[in-house]
């Protein structure tokens, strides 16, 4: 998700090395706005939040059912992305 939002600031000409800056500007430039949705910007940063806690965390485990909606989110997440992209590349 993190990388398919960096290729979303390039069409922008903006770009960050840090993952809350990342999803910052997502929110700020393709959410504000209503290019994408607020679920979207959930799942960001609830994918977020989940990284953090699972590289951090001292043994954290993560259920299987908040792996696999996460999996569906990002999938579905990277999908619309893609379609986003394709769509700005015929313009």
């Amino acid at each position: 998700m993190f990388y398919g939002v960096l290729a979303l600031l390039v069409t922008r000409q903006l770009g960050t090395s840090k993952h809350t800056g990342a999803v910052s500007l997502f929110d700020h430039e393709f959410v504000k706005p209503g290019i994408f949705s607020k679920e979207m910007s959930v799942w960001l940063h609830d994918a977020f939040e989940l990284r953090l806690e699972v590289d951090y965390a001292d043994l954290m485990k993560v259920a299987p059912d908040e792996a696999e909606d996460c999996a569906r989110q990002a999938s579905d997440f990277l999908e619309q992305i893609r379609g986003y992209l394709e769509s700005f590349i015929e313009e």
